[in-house]
């Protein structure tokens, strides 16, 4: 009863917090017909920088810390990103109105993780004081491509056993170099490199660090009113997902939040590392994985895997998920 209660008061304070007002306050503009429009140049530059703050901060951190630390929760990373891609095929995929090779992009977008869902957590864990390891925004890659990489596998060994009757062999290594070629990966594991193999203090605390809640709020602004206008490409698909949109997140995160905890006891990660663990898994991704997924299942309807992960998955993911692992984290942990 504790816990629902602290839930339930961490999720009406949560919409005081600047990233989900101003994902809510988006979602508003578009629901009255504001014609307020922010330039894609923007919108690019947001994301670049909050994944370069992410990537340098985590790289920095990684050069001073013990590499075996981060190996359990790196193999969970991985194993979390090809669970949730196995987990859809075998639901989403098979529920009736949904065509197969939809319901597998679409658990490959949830697979893989949102860069402005886990900017937002690390500043509301930052508010709530709780701590983490500065490395963990660096499990990042290793659920985002595998998850990319397995459903984009799994959609072209069916389809091509649909079209020919037979096994296909897949090329995997291309579709890997062009999850890392993507945007957010790239901006990502740049930081990473800089942090880890350069002396970017001064550019980081100067420039990057001042700079990164602004900028979320704007990205969660922007977001808010693409999940809005999205709502209308999710009416023409199946209701089921709508039903996955809501259930996904929450089931995913606590699937993370219970390996985490073994991690917890087995190698002393952090609870503050454990929730941002359940938040990267109960994310969908926003920027790497939908123009991936569009270039390599081109049958895949973008209205089903794109307007459940943004419409749905990310509004529940920041403003359920993330009050209910740290409500949950608090009554685990004790912080």
């Amino acid at each position: 009863m504790e816990l629902l209660v602290d839930f339930l008061t961490r999720f009406v304070t949560q919409f005081q917090t600047p990233a989900l007002a101003f994902l809510v306050g988006g979602m508003a503009l578009a629901a009255f017909g504001s014609k307020l429009e922010i330039p894609d140049a923007i919108y690019k530059f947001a994301v670049f920088m909050l994944l370069m703050r992410i990537g340098i901060n985590g790289g920095m951190e990684i050069r001073e810390a013990n590499l075996m630390e981060m190996l359990l929760p790196a193999v969970f990373s991985a194993v979390l990103g090809c669970g949730i891609v196995f987990l859809g095929r075998i639901t989403l995929a098979n529920l009736p109105g949904v065509k197969v090779e939809d319901g597998i992009a679409t658990a490959g977008l949830f697979g893989a993780v949102s860069a402005s869902t886990l900017a937002a957590a690390m500043v509301i864990l930052e508010e709530e004081g709780v701590v983490y390891e500065a490395w963990v925004p660096a499990l990042y890659p290793f659920m985002d491509i595998p998850a990319l990489v397995l459903a984009i596998v799994l959609a072209n060994i069916y389809l091509n056993r649909k079209k020919d009757g037979a096994n296909t062999r897949v090329k995997i290594w291309p579709i890997i170099t062009e999850s890392l070629r993507g945007s957010a990966l790239s901006a990502l594991l740049l930081g990473l490199a800089l942090g880890l193999l350069t002396r970017p203090d001064r550019v980081f605390e100067g420039f990057y660090d001042p700079l990164f809640r602004g900028l979320l709020s704007v990205l969660m602004l922007i977001m808010g009113m693409e999940a809005y206008t999205r709502l209308n490409e999710l009416r023409k698909v199946a209701h089921w997902y709508v039903v996955y949109g809501v259930a996904a997140p929450l089931v995913h995160g606590l699937m993370a939040f219970g390996l985490g905890y073994i991690a917890h006891l087995v190698t002393g990660f952090s609870p503050g590392g454990v929730i941002l663990l359940a938040v990267l898994a109960g994310s969908s991704s926003d920027i790497s994985g939908p123009p991936t997924l569009r270039a390599a299942i081109p049958t895949a309807n973008p209205s089903s895997y794109i307007g459940s992960s943004t419409s749905i998955g990310t509004p529940v993911a920041i403003a359920v998920g993330i009050p209910l692992y740290i409500a949950l984290g608090q009554a685990v942990f004790g912080f």
